[in-house]
């Protein structure tokens, strides 16, 4: 089918392929898995991955998708206020890039960074494009709540502004039912919401259990692996994980490993080399086909999610760990949804959010080896059944015929 006669749907995100982030992962496989249907678009920021991050164009074509790229700047993360002109950088540009783009039928905002909702409500207004927000975590809230700022009178008004902008979207794409009440608490329409959950390959990410090549070039034979896999940035209060580990060193046969990359790595690694550990190894993130091994590797992964957070953000490694049949411990809050579904499905351990009782769910879970392979068990079994990428593109794409079933198809630029 000619694209052109084809709904056009332009995406905006800073991350896409071939980034490790996992909002740049799953937005490749939704778009990719949408390009039959539709002309798909995304407007994405220059790929920090090493193989592209010098020679990167700035529109090419990958799997049916048409990536647009902008430049900006690319300081180091763990510096927050260059973080901050990253985001500032890339948003001035995709301002600037936006309305030379084809109009699309709809446009569809990420929130990395969080100030895109500004550059779609320009879309809008200029192309009378449709708008449907994808909210991969709610800002300003999430801000708020890991105290990276006050909750003072600027702060109200970005909150009032993009509050503002998701009352208009013709729809808004959240991850669970605790980030739709969110939204409902500020009036936003019930039926406006749509809960779309992230998801894992349940093809290519599976049950490693024998023969893992992570385990063995890790010498993890024999050791119980206590796992996080992710971003190591500020919403996941790692150092209680690195608290607990310091509590179960008197058990040699606890490993702890920490994959990824994120603003508090270096702060973390300074923390563990402080409490003089040798239960703690930290990794670079894993290439995505040896993810099956990798999550595979661990005994009991760990999920952290506090109270003021769940109402943000659903954290997105549990569809992998879930997929690779591996159980977790969460410090999810009771009522929230990750915390039901832990404790509904028995597929891991539930613990309060602090350093000891992490360390007791570790050492329990530990000494608990038929109830882990139960869990593996369901964990696995709830994947496939409920948490595949065909499950929530399905989803997606009839959220997208359904929003633009009355809108006509653009073919001029602006």
């Amino acid at each position: 089918m000619d694209t052109h006669l084809k709904p056009r749907i332009l995406f905006l995100n800073r991350s896409y392929w071939p980034d490790s982030e996992a909002t740049g992962q799953l937005l490749t496989a939704l778009c990719e898995g949408l390009a039959d249907d539709f002309d798909v678009h995304v407007l994405a920021g220059q790929p920090n991955s090493t193989s592209l991050a010098e020679n990167w164009e700035d529109k090419s074509v990958r799997n049916g998708v048409t990536i647009h790229r902008v430049a900006h700047t690319t300081f180091p993360k763990s510096n927050m206020a260059l973080k901050a002109v990253n985001f500032v950088s890339f948003v001035h540009a995709c301002r600037r890039r936006v309305l030379s783009l084809p109009v699309p039928d709809i446009v569809v905002f990420e929130t990395d960074p969080f100030l895109l909702p500004f550059v779609a409500s320009r879309l809008k207004q200029k192309a009378g494009s449709k708008m449907i927000g994808y909210l991969q975590d709610i800002y300003p809230d999430v801000a708020v709540a890991l105290g990276k700022v006050s909750n003072n009178w600027f702060i109200r008004r970005i909150r009032a502004g993009m509050f503002s902008i998701y009352h208009r979207c013709n729809a808004l794409v959240v991850l669970s039912s605790d980030m739709k009440r969110l939204l409902l608490e500020d009036g936003i329409a019930d039926q406006q919401v749509h809960i779309i959950p992230n998801w894992a390959d349940v093809d290519s990410i599976y049950p490693v259990d024998s023969d893992n090549s992570f385990t063995k070039q890790h010498n993890l034979q024999g050791k119980f692996v206590a796992m996080y896999s992710g971003n190591l940035g500020l919403t996941q209060r790692l150092e209680d994980f690195v608290t607990a580990a310091s509590i179960v060193a008197d058990d040699p046969a606890i490993q702890f490993i920490f994959i990824g990359r994120g603003a508090k790595k270096s702060e973390l690694q300074q923390m563990v080399m402080k409490l003089g550990l040798n239960n703690v190894m930290f990794l670079d993130y894993q290439p995505i086909e040896q993810l099956a091994h990798s999550l595979s590797a661990a005994d009991l992964h760990l999920v952290p999610l506090n109270k003021d957070l769940s109402q943000c953000l659903m954290p997105s490694k549990l569809y992998g760990i879930l997929a690779a049949g591996r159980p977790y411990l969460t410090t999810a809050p009771a009522g929230c949804e990750l915390f039901q579904i832990t404790d509904q499905r028995e597929v891991g351990f539930t613990v309060f959010p602090d350093p000891v009782k992490i360390a007791e769910g570790i050492r329990l879970a530990k000494s608990n080896p038929d109830q882990l392979q139960t869990m593996r068990s369901n964990a696995r079994a709830l994947a496939v059944a409920e948490c595949t990428k065909q499950h929530s593109i399905d989803a997606f794409r009839t959220l997208l015929k359904n929003t633009c079933a009355t809108s006509p198809v653009n073919s001029q630029t602006v």
